[in-house]
């Protein structure tokens, strides 16, 4: 799959319309077609999904109070920046790169083109099975409330999770079909945000003894810490960002520029306000997943499980579309349309296959999250930061200065260090995880 990009890239690369002045790869996905204002709501919504439920366990329960607004900020505008920055390469010497990969390959060769379909593709089918997690105990969540102990096994919801996503993916094929239920993801996005407020907000009155501190020994502080850090970068960077401006009509970099400035606003208000409140509602003891502590009647808990879970049958196809798309570019009749027989059959069956692997992989390690952290360190600390800087240092640095080039260096030098004390700190609560639970646990 990842040698037919560059080929196909290289065989098939068309010019844009006369006053467009670019060649754009050849792809079965459409480009070149949605407005900013439709893509910073893709951001703000895809961001904004049922992962939400487990932030404050994550990013704050490890840091506290202070350490964790610091990282929540520090974390969100460095994030902004590099891909303002990314953003800014999408078009080089005439060309308009609608994948990273090809952008990397380009600049320094197949090699790092092969690295970063690596990086990319393993962290987005990772993120893929998260969602599929995140879909089942939901599921799973609302059968509890009326069912109790008699609800089946985590891995039947999971499974069902993963049918309605692979139905999605398989009527909405491309991001920019995504436009007609974007309104739609918003509302949901809304729906549970607000009634999750709400009861953290009841909750976070009623308790009169709140314990913010942290907990463990200082050695299992520092490693929850970079854990928090690293999970902070995977709720702000998606490290597909030249896949989503692929989709954005000219002019892409200043569009695509608006497009961040809604999702680093508008979006990071709403999943951080989730964040901060669910850590005062509960403090150290916040749970992995807040509707399990939530207080209130049953129907608070069965909306917030629903509406998180009819919203990431969206958010999930986000990160998904790069994957679907090098499939269908490889797979399909570029010169038909996305709902010919031949493609919808080829479709069907990539699709398939993709979404069968997902679920049973998901079903046998239901502690995904914990991996998705491990590649979010691993590999969006490269494709977020230190990608971005050593191709400005590439294209641009002989030219910028010398405080310039110093300024991209130490970029890529601290990421580089952070990036490989995160994946540590993964690796050790995964190794840990293995040996509490086993294959197809119902956690």
């Amino acid at each position: 799959m990842a040698s037919s990009s560059l080929d196909i890239e290289a065989a098939q690369a068309h010019k844009a319309g006369d006053d467009g002045g670019y060649t754009t790869a050849a792809s079965a996905h459409a480009v070149d077609t949605d407005s900013w204002q439709q893509v910073g709501l893709l951001l703000v919504t895809g961001f904004n999904c049922g992962y939400v439920l487990s932030f404050s366990n994550l990013m704050m329960v490890p840091l506290g109070w202070w350490w964790g607004a610091a990282c929540l900020l520090l974390v969100a505008a460095s994030a902004w920046y590099a891909n303002w920055l990314l953003a800014g390469l999408h078009l080089v010497d005439g060309h308009r790169f609608i994948r990273y990969r090809d952008l990397m390959g380009s600049v320094f060769g197949r090699k790092m083109y092969y690295i970063t379909w690596f990086l990319q593709f393993a962290t987005l089918l990772l993120v893929s099975m998260g969602f599929i997690l995140l879909g089942g105990r939901a599921l799973k969540a609302i059968s509890a409330e009326f069912m109790g102990d008699s609800t089946p096994r985590l891995q039947w919801f999971i499974a069902a999770a993963g049918a309605v996503y692979l139905v999605f993916a398989y009527f909405v094929p491309t991001l920019s079909a995504m436009r007609n239920w974007l309104a739609t993801s918003a509302a949901l996005t809304v729906t549970f945000d607000v009634a999750l407020l709400a009861v953290l907000v009841k909750d976070g009155r009623s308790s009169k003894h709140t314990d913010y501190s942290t907990h463990g020994t200082q050695l299992e502080k520092v490693f929850s810490a970079l854990g928090a850090v690293a999970a902070t970068l995977v709720c702000n960077s998606s490290g597909l960002l030249p896949e989503i401006q692929s989709t954005l009509r000219k002019p892409s970099v200043s569009n695509m520029r608006r497009a961040l400035a809604l999702q680093y606003t508008v979006g990071a208000a709403a999943y951080y306000g989730i964040t901060v409140a669910g850590y005062w509602a509960y403090g150290a003891a916040a749970s992995e997943y807040l509707p399990n502590q939530l207080g209130g009647p049953r129907w608070t808990s069965v909306l917030i499980n629903a509406a998180a879970f009819l919203q990431s049958i969206v958010s999930q196809h986000m990160f998904a579309a790069p994957i679907h798309e090098a499939m269908d570019t490889r797979l399909q009749r570029l010169d038909e349309g996305m709902f010919s027989r031949h493609n919808m059959v080829r479709r069907l069956v990539a699709r398939g296959v993709l979404f069968s692997v997902n679920v049973f992989v998901t079903a046998l390690f239901p502690f995904m999250g914990d991996f998705v952290n491990l590649f979010g360190s691993f590999a969006l600390f490269p494709l977020t930061f230190i990608f971005p800087s050593m191709m400005v240092l590439k294209i641009k640095g002989r030219c910028d200065g010398r405080w310039h080039r110093l300024w991209h260096w130490g970029i890529i030098v601290v990421a580089s260090v952070l990036g490989i004390a995160t994946s540590a700190a993964a690796v050790r609560l995964i190794a840990h995880n293995i040996s509490v639970y086993r294959f197809f646990a119902d956690v």
